[in-house]
């Protein structure tokens, strides 16, 4: 088993990407540390890709303690319910979260 596979928390992302970005702020504002893997998009994708996300082979993919969760902003809501401690990343009203992804891009 690789030290990628035995990490708690591993993103697999594109340095150019904004989704990317989007989920390494949402674990920066909750504190959380991860492993972040650089994926070649243009290239070939990686193994790790192609088994976290073998349908769509794209980034980026939030692996939490070997389940792989794909979509910025499905990840997002994800690091919002899962990590309670700290700020806040979603507004608890179900209608101003529903809305926020009008605001989150």
């Amino acid at each position: 088993m690789s030290s990628t596979e035995e990490s708690e928390v591993v993103v697999l992302g594109w340095w150019v990407s904004m989704f990317t970005a989007r989920v390494r702020i949402a674990l920066a504002e909750k504190g959380i540390n991860y492993e972040y893997v650089e994926q070649d998009m243009f290239g070939d994708k990686s193994p790790l890709l192609l088994k976290h996300n073998p349908i769509y082979k794209k980034v980026p993919v939030l692996i939490h303690k070997g389940k792989p969760i794909c979509e910025s902003l499905i990840i997002v809501q994800y690091i919002h319910e899962t990590w309670k401690d700290g700020c806040s990343l979603l507004p608890s009203d179900p209608y101003l979260k529903s809305s926020s992804s009008c605001f989150l891009g």
